[in-house]
């Protein structure tokens, strides 16, 4: 069974805790009840260390949060108000066609690729799994809570790039 992840947000040196980062949630239209839990795990970490500035938006599937997290920077980047980090939330549940293969490697890396070109983070929070009650052990369950992770890596990457400029 794998650990329950990266849920210790408390070790961040002080000064360092970004309170007024701009953090945009991409989540998708599939699984709504799914991606709604990963959404609401992940502003209740946001909250609690009382960052205010998000902003979510909506895309039709998984494949699609690649271009919505460009397409958002691109927009935003010379902004006062421009993201310090994206989480991606999605869920692929398999089916009985390579399709969730597809996806899940597009999602990916997708994922990858903004990491390695955009100067902000961009966290996965997309959910890969066999089935629907896999989904949420992943939701609170036995693997813990997946959108609250995402938050906490959000928060954590934030705060490292931050610490580069000190």
């Amino acid at each position: 069974m794998a650990a329950t992840g990266n849920t210790n947000v408390v070790k961040i040196p002080a000064g360092i805790l970004p309170k007024d980062a701009c953090v945009v949630l991409v989540k998708t239209e599939w699984n709504d009840r799914i991606i709604n839990e990963l959404e609401a795990g992940a502003k209740k970490i946001l909250a609690e260390q009382e960052i205010e500035n998000l902003t979510t938006i909506i895309v039709p599937g998984a494949v699609e949060i690649a271009f919505a997290i460009r397409a958002y920077w691109e927009a935003k980047k010379y902004w006062d108000d421009r993201p310090h980090a994206f989480i991606a939330l999605g869920c692929v549940i398999k089916g009985d066609t390579p399709h969730f293969d597809y996806v899940c490697k597009a999602v990916t890396d997708g994922v990858v690729l903004l990491n390695n070109e955009l100067p902000v983070p961009t966290v996965f929070g997309v959910l890969t799994v066999f089935s629907e009650e896999q989904a949420w052990e992943r939701l609170g369950g036995k693997h813990g809570h997946k959108g609250e992770e995402a938050a906490i890596t959000a928060i954590k990457m934030i705060a490292l790039q931050r610490s580069f400029k000190k």
